[in-house]
């Protein structure tokens, strides 16, 4: 990547990690803090916190979002307008039969983000979609977050790897 970051010269290379909501056997909130981590950059050795340098998540299965306890009932979401009577509420099903699993995920991973500037652009990286299928297949270098496939583990860059070896030691 030869793009400028701000008023840096720095560019980083963000990878794309696929997570599956429906097969994964973590709770709402602990896929949220992983995907948060990796919109943040925090699993990178040059991680600033000042600097956005994360990755892009692909999550997909959303409608298959897991919950604990009584969450899918109880759990509200609250909007104000700061006028007198816009008070709205609605539970965690409702948003779900009303946006999808997609936004309920959305929201809890953009309250583990910090408050900063960097917020709005981190929780773009993140593309959520209800079913299995989506356009960044070719965009995924890494399956999983945290104990996934890497891109060193891919049969064509290791064979590229190999070749570059043989080449140095010749």
């Amino acid at each position: 990547m030869s793009q400028a970051v701000g008023q840096t010269r720095l560019a980083y290379a963000r990878s794309w990690h696929l997570i599956e909501i429906g097969s994964d056997p973590r709770s709402l909130g602990r896929v949220a803090s992983s995907i948060a981590l990796a919109l943040m950059g925090k699993h990178k050795p040059i991680f600033d916190p000042s600097t956005d340098c994360g990755d892009y998540v692909v999550a997909i299965d959303c409608a298959n979002l897991h919950v604990t306890g009584k969450k899918r009932f109880q759990k509200l979401y609250r909007t104000h307008t700061t006028r007198p009577g816009s008070l709205k509420e609605i539970n965690l099903d409702r948003l779900m039969a009303k946006w999808g699993g997609g936004e309920v995920l959305r929201k809890a991973v953009s309250g583990m983000l910090p408050k900063n500037r960097l917020r709005k652009d981190r929780l773009a990286r993140l593309k959520t979609f209800e079913g299995t299928s989506h356009p960044y297949k070719e965009n995924l270098l890494k399956v999983g977050l945290g104990g996934g496939a890497s891109i060193i583990e891919n049969s064509m860059v290791k064979e590229t790897f190999k070749e570059l070896k043989e080449e140095a030691v010749s």
